[in-house]
Protein backbone atom coordinates (compact mmCIF):
# COMPACT_ATOMS: atom_id res chain seq x y z
CA UNK A 1 0.00 0.00 0.00
CA UNK A 2 3.03 2.72 0.69
CA UNK A 3 4.24 1.58 -2.66
CA UNK A 4 1.31 2.38 -4.37
CA UNK A 5 0.77 5.61 -2.85
CA UNK A 6 4.39 7.09 -3.34
CA UNK A 7 4.03 5.73 -6.71
CA UNK A 8 0.89 8.13 -7.41
CA UNK A 9 2.38 11.37 -5.18
CA UNK A 10 5.78 10.37 -8.19
CA UNK A 11 3.43 10.15 -11.26
CA UNK A 12 1.08 13.20 -10.27
CA UNK A 13 4.45 15.37 -9.76
CA UNK A 14 6.27 14.61 -13.06
CA UNK A 15 5.51 17.39 -15.78
CA UNK A 16 3.50 16.09 -18.86
CA UNK A 17 5.28 15.88 -21.94
CA UNK A 18 5.56 18.76 -24.83
CA UNK A 19 3.49 16.48 -26.92
CA UNK A 20 0.76 15.84 -24.30
CA UNK A 21 -0.03 19.54 -24.52
CA UNK A 22 -3.81 20.59 -24.92
CA UNK A 23 -5.02 22.59 -28.48
CA UNK A 24 -5.43 25.57 -27.70
CA UNK A 25 -8.94 26.97 -29.43
CA UNK A 26 -9.25 30.23 -30.36
CA UNK A 27 -12.04 32.40 -28.02
CA UNK A 28 -15.70 32.65 -29.43
CA UNK A 29 -17.22 36.34 -30.35
CA UNK A 30 -20.50 36.80 -28.83
CA UNK A 31 -22.63 39.28 -29.48
CA UNK A 32 -24.47 40.84 -26.75
CA UNK A 33 -27.82 43.10 -27.37
CA UNK A 34 -29.03 45.48 -24.70
CA UNK A 35 -32.90 44.58 -24.14
CA UNK A 36 -35.00 47.92 -23.75
CA UNK A 37 -36.26 48.47 -20.31
CA UNK A 38 -39.22 46.87 -19.55
CA UNK A 39 -42.39 49.81 -19.66
CA UNK A 40 -45.12 49.13 -16.90
CA UNK A 41 -48.52 50.87 -16.52
CA UNK A 42 -49.06 53.07 -13.95
CA UNK A 43 -49.65 51.86 -10.43
CA UNK A 44 -48.53 48.21 -11.37
CA UNK A 45 -46.36 45.78 -8.78
CA UNK A 46 -42.48 46.11 -8.79
CA UNK A 47 -40.91 43.43 -10.31
CA UNK A 48 -38.42 41.08 -8.32
CA UNK A 49 -35.76 41.48 -10.43
CA UNK A 50 -34.51 44.26 -8.84
CA UNK A 51 -35.59 43.55 -5.09
CA UNK A 52 -34.13 45.05 -2.80
CA UNK A 53 -33.19 41.91 -1.48
CA UNK A 54 -32.27 39.31 -4.52
CA UNK A 55 -32.86 35.93 -3.90
CA UNK A 56 -29.87 34.80 -4.41
CA UNK A 57 -27.87 37.09 -2.04
CA UNK A 58 -29.87 35.70 1.10
CA UNK A 59 -27.17 34.03 3.52
CA UNK A 60 -28.26 30.56 4.83
CA UNK A 61 -28.39 29.03 7.92
CA UNK A 62 -28.29 30.45 11.49
CA UNK A 63 -24.89 32.83 11.40
CA UNK A 64 -25.50 35.58 13.63
CA UNK A 65 -25.82 36.31 17.29
CA UNK A 66 -29.66 37.80 17.91
CA UNK A 67 -28.30 41.89 18.75
CA UNK A 68 -27.39 42.19 15.17
CA UNK A 69 -30.25 40.22 13.35
CA UNK A 70 -32.80 42.65 15.48
CA UNK A 71 -30.39 45.35 14.69
CA UNK A 72 -30.84 45.08 11.16
CA UNK A 73 -34.63 44.09 11.00
CA UNK A 74 -35.39 48.15 13.42
CA UNK A 75 -33.36 49.79 10.11
CA UNK A 76 -36.11 51.65 7.47
CA UNK A 77 -37.83 49.63 5.17
CA UNK A 78 -37.41 50.74 1.26
CA UNK A 79 -40.11 52.92 0.41
CA UNK A 80 -40.68 50.98 -2.91
CA UNK A 81 -42.02 48.37 -0.68
CA UNK A 82 -44.18 50.11 2.06
CA UNK A 83 -48.25 50.08 0.90
CA UNK A 84 -49.27 53.86 0.44
CA UNK A 85 -52.61 55.14 2.58
CA UNK A 86 -54.30 55.04 -0.62
CA UNK A 87 -53.82 51.39 -1.63
CA UNK A 88 -54.70 50.15 2.01
CA UNK A 89 -58.41 49.42 2.17
CA UNK A 90 -58.13 50.12 6.18
CA UNK A 91 -56.86 51.46 8.53
CA UNK A 92 -56.10 47.55 10.00
CA UNK A 93 -54.44 46.61 6.89
CA UNK A 94 -50.81 45.64 6.92
CA UNK A 95 -48.56 48.15 5.73
CA UNK A 96 -46.22 46.41 4.16
CA UNK A 97 -47.22 42.94 1.99
CA UNK A 98 -46.79 39.95 3.74
CA UNK A 99 -44.30 38.42 1.30
CA UNK A 100 -42.16 41.26 1.73
CA UNK A 101 -41.97 41.21 5.03
CA UNK A 102 -41.56 37.07 4.35
CA UNK A 103 -38.42 38.03 2.35
CA UNK A 104 -37.01 40.78 4.30
CA UNK A 105 -37.20 38.30 7.49
CA UNK A 106 -35.57 35.75 5.31
CA UNK A 107 -33.10 38.33 4.38
CA UNK A 108 -32.02 39.72 7.86
CA UNK A 109 -32.68 36.31 9.91
CA UNK A 110 -32.56 33.24 8.23
CA UNK A 111 -33.63 30.12 10.11
CA UNK A 112 -36.63 31.90 11.04
CA UNK A 113 -39.75 30.62 11.62
CA UNK A 114 -43.85 30.93 11.88
CA UNK A 115 -46.58 29.58 13.32
CA UNK A 116 -50.04 29.62 13.40
CA UNK A 117 -51.09 29.92 17.19
CA UNK A 118 -54.64 29.87 17.12
CA UNK A 119 -58.04 30.78 15.13
CA UNK A 120 -60.99 32.22 16.82
CA UNK A 121 -64.56 32.53 14.96
CA UNK A 122 -66.64 34.79 16.93
CA UNK A 123 -70.03 35.15 16.93
CA UNK A 124 -70.06 38.50 15.52
CA UNK A 125 -68.85 37.37 12.15
CA UNK A 126 -65.06 37.73 12.43
CA UNK A 127 -62.49 35.45 12.38
CA UNK A 128 -59.00 36.29 14.37
CA UNK A 129 -55.73 34.83 13.82
CA UNK A 130 -52.62 34.47 16.22
CA UNK A 131 -49.53 34.18 14.85
CA UNK A 132 -45.57 33.35 16.30
CA UNK A 133 -42.93 34.67 14.75
CA UNK A 134 -39.56 33.17 16.30
CA UNK A 135 -35.84 34.31 15.42
CA UNK A 136 -33.35 31.94 15.70
CA UNK A 137 -29.32 33.32 16.39
CA UNK A 138 -26.31 32.20 17.40
CA UNK A 139 -26.72 32.79 20.61
CA UNK A 140 -30.92 31.39 21.14
CA UNK A 141 -33.93 32.19 20.02
CA UNK A 142 -36.69 34.83 20.63
CA UNK A 143 -40.46 35.20 19.76
CA UNK A 144 -43.44 37.40 18.90
CA UNK A 145 -47.06 36.73 19.05
CA UNK A 146 -49.70 39.36 17.07
CA UNK A 147 -53.56 38.71 16.13
CA UNK A 148 -55.15 39.66 13.06
CA UNK A 149 -58.80 40.14 12.48
CA UNK A 150 -60.86 39.86 9.36
CA UNK A 151 -64.46 40.40 8.74
CA UNK A 152 -66.12 36.82 7.52
CA UNK A 153 -68.69 38.69 4.92
CA UNK A 154 -66.29 41.31 3.98
CA UNK A 155 -66.64 41.44 0.14
CA UNK A 156 -62.63 42.52 0.08
CA UNK A 157 -61.05 39.10 1.12
CA UNK A 158 -61.86 36.18 -1.21
CA UNK A 159 -60.24 34.06 2.19
CA UNK A 160 -61.01 35.86 5.46
CA UNK A 161 -58.75 34.06 7.63
CA UNK A 162 -55.72 34.56 5.19
CA UNK A 163 -56.40 38.05 5.47
CA UNK A 164 -56.19 37.91 9.40
CA UNK A 165 -53.13 35.66 8.79
CA UNK A 166 -51.09 38.17 7.34
CA UNK A 167 -52.57 40.96 9.38
CA UNK A 168 -51.07 38.91 12.59
CA UNK A 169 -47.65 37.69 10.37
CA UNK A 170 -47.00 41.72 9.63
CA UNK A 171 -47.86 42.61 13.57
CA UNK A 172 -45.44 39.99 14.39
CA UNK A 173 -42.73 41.12 12.09
CA UNK A 174 -43.50 44.77 13.56
CA UNK A 175 -42.64 43.36 17.03
CA UNK A 176 -39.60 42.41 16.17
CA UNK A 177 -38.98 46.48 15.06
CA UNK A 178 -39.73 45.46 11.27
CA UNK A 179 -41.53 48.32 9.69
CA UNK A 180 -43.15 49.31 13.17
CA UNK A 181 -42.49 52.99 12.70
CA UNK A 182 -44.54 53.12 9.69
CA UNK A 183 -47.56 52.00 12.55
CA UNK A 184 -46.85 55.35 14.39
CA UNK A 185 -45.94 57.60 11.71
CA UNK A 186 -48.63 59.88 11.97
CA UNK A 187 -48.76 59.82 15.59
CA UNK A 188 -44.96 61.52 15.86
CA UNK A 189 -44.61 64.89 17.75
Amino acid sequence: MEHASAFLARALTTPLPASAALPRRRPARVAVAAAAPERKPPGAVASTTNYVVPLDSAPSGITRPLVEILRDLNKRVPDAIVRPSSRRASASDPVIPWYHANRMLSFYAPGWCGEVRDVIYTDSGKVTVIYRVTVRGTDGEVHREAAGTASLCDARFDDPVSAAEEAAFCKACARFGFGLYLYHEDETP
